[in-house]
């Protein structure tokens, strides 16, 4: 009786933490005995196990795993005291501790579904998600009617970078009886998020088009500036290449190019992006300009980029960038540096980005932008010092059919203050 006392406080101390718990081995339970003596000063084992989960649910987790410790020396071995210490250690995210203690309840106790569990999350949380799906898959082993373990395993496919074995798992996880709401917002949540969300369509879409214009008024007497891009782009398994065509009116000059844009995924959690555009006149586009720019995930949710352009003018102008950015839940951030050598004086832009996923896919979003420093007009070549900012929404209605307004300000050292509109209409078939 007093085994399973232990054991039934223990899956309450997992509900509590949200950990999706299977139900607990009866041999493993039984082996869990109390040692002789147990009336000590310290109290009966039962009540200072009830203690320590006391303190793990009120956050006093140093303490907790005093307690914990006190209890393996009273019982060496406790499957459930090394599950309830390995919890506390997830939480601190002290990994290799976690690891040992959740590893030794798995090994003494292998029919042990809530240990597995906890196991897997331990392997998420420390951004580790093949390991995580092995755990993961034991535990569905043993309790294969489980929507929750599915939706586990289906979450540590999809941090691998596996949409199809995690859209797999999000099903099983629906003909089990989950949350119809959860579950499409977990398959919703497949869409890759690369920095240009434009370059990626859900699954079951070969085609995507896009018309975008924009218009700026100034002070100071400058006429109105206004561009537009045509884009229709097609889409594989490993990337996506569009065909783009661009017009611009600046300084009462107009001018047009064609471009051929592409994204293609290298290795796991890298893709790069590689541009060639081409301006026959040359009166505000360059004559060519190229680029290549690398963008690598690491850790838990970051990504890395590095990226060289090139702008073949009258006078040719290179461009070099470093980006840092972060995935946080449904929130993107991006740091991206720009650094343009010349001759007289180098030139270097800053641009911040924050982008909101507040629907939990990839489609719909706001975006806001601040850029600041020195920076390349990216069209005529020329640099000044000038700062900018601007903020967007965009919005599928419809899985086929969505849209991008948005609005932006910009203010230059010689004076020049701008205010603009913009906006884009987006197809898929």
């Amino acid at each position: 009786m007093k085994s399973l006392i232990r054991s039934l406080a223990h899956l309450a101390l997992l509900t509590a933490a949200g950990t999706a718990v299977a139900q607990t081995d009866t041999d493993a339970a039984q082996a869990a005995v109390e040692p002789t003596g147990s009336t000590s000063k310290l109290g009966s084992f039962d009540q200072q196990f009830q203690e320590a989960r006391r303190m793990a649910l009120s956050g006093q987790r140093d303490e907790a795993i005093r307690a914990y410790t006190e209890l393996l020396a009273r019982s060496p071995g406790n499957v459930d005291v090394l599950l309830g210490r390995g919890q506390v250690y997830s939480w601190m995210g002290s990994w290799p501790e976690a690891e040992a203690d959740l590893l030794a309840a798995t090994a003494a106790s292998p029919r042990y579904a809530g240990a597995w569990t906890a196991l897997g999350n331990m392997y998420m949380w420390s951004d580790r998600p093949t390991q995580a799906i092995d755990a993961f898959g034991h535990a569905i082993d043993l309790a294969p009617n489980d929507a929750a373990a599915r939706v586990a395993r289906g979450r540590a496919y999809r941090a691998a970078g596996d949409a199809a074995a995690a859209g797999a798992e999000f099903d099983a996880a629906a003909a089990l009886g989950a949350d119809p709401a959860q579950v499409e917002g977990l398959k919703l949540s497949l869409t890759p998020r690369v920095q240009n969300p434009e370059a990626v369509v859900p699954e079951g879409f070969l085609w995507s088009g896009s018309i975008a214009s924009s218009w700026t008024t100034f002070s100071a007497g400058r006429s109105d500036w206004s561009d537009y891009t045509l884009s229709v782009r097609r889409h594989f398994s490993r990337g996506s290449l569009a065909l783009e065509m661009l017009g611009a009116r600046r300084f009462d000059t107009n001018d047009n190019a064609w471009a051929l844009d592409a994204y293609v995924h290298l290795w796991p959690r890298a893709y790069v992006n590689l541009r060639y555009q081409h301006g026959p006149e040359g009166d505000l586009y360059p004559d060519r300009s190229w680029r290549a720019e690398i963008f690598q995930g690491v850790g838990r949710g970051w990504e890395l980029s590095a990226g060289y352009d090139r702008l073949e003018f009258a006078d040719n102008v290179d461009m070099y960038s470093f980006g840092i950015g972060k995935y946080t839940g449904n929130y993107y951030v991006r740091w991206r540096r720009l650094f343009v050598p010349k001759d007289d004086s180098d030139s270097v832009s800053d641009q911040l980005l924050l982008r909101y996923y507040y629907t939990g896919d990839g489609d719909t979003y706001v975006e806001v932008k601040a850029g600041f420093g020195r920076s390349d007009d990216s069209l005529s070549g020329s640099q000044s010092r000038r700062s900018s900012g601007s903020v967007a929404w965009v919005r599928y209605p419809s899985p086929r059919w969505g849209f991008k307004i948005g609005a932006d300000i910009s203010n230059e050292a010689d004076g020049f203050d701008g205010r603009g509109v913009f906006g884009a209409l987006y197809l898929r078939w």
